[in-house]
């Protein structure tokens, strides 16, 4: 339990780092302040949702499709977010292909890099306790 717990809080912090940064570098990518938590929620439920539905979809019709879902996720979650919150606006086609590269491999890098640094201490700890 508390395994899937901490890695939810990753990858609401992932997907948060990730939405940022596509914020801040793309001008047809705006964050509301105020509606931010939600729409992070919202395109962090569709991703752990639709992820492994796309991935049971492709793999029993489109096997080649499996290594482009992580992508698709993204996108289906950054529309589903759009449609169901006023904490997110994209505009444009260009900005919509960047916002998904964008949020995906930021969010991918942060997943890899922040347990390092939350979870340091456990991590430590349990480096320490098997030697």
């Amino acid at each position: 339990m508390i395994r899937l717990l901490a890695s939810l809080v990753l990858t609401l912090l992932a997907n948060t780092v990730g939405l940022v940064i596509a914020s801040i570098l793309l001008d047809g990518f705006t964050i509301n302040s105020l509606a931010f938590v939600t729409a992070v929620l919202i395109f962090t439920v569709t991703e752990v949702v639709a992820g492994p539905l796309l991935a049971k979809i492709a793999l029993s019709n489109v096997p080649s499709l499996l290594g482009g879902i992580a992508l698709v996720t993204t996108f289906v979650g950054l529309l589903v977010t759009d449609i169901f919150s006023d904490g997110l606006s994209i505009s444009g086609v260009s900005t919509w292909i960047l916002a998904t590269l964008i949020v995906w491999l930021c969010a991918l890098i942060a997943n890899l890099l922040l347990p390092l640094v939350i979870f340091k201490k456990a991590l430590d700890k349990k480096q320490a306790n098997s030697k």
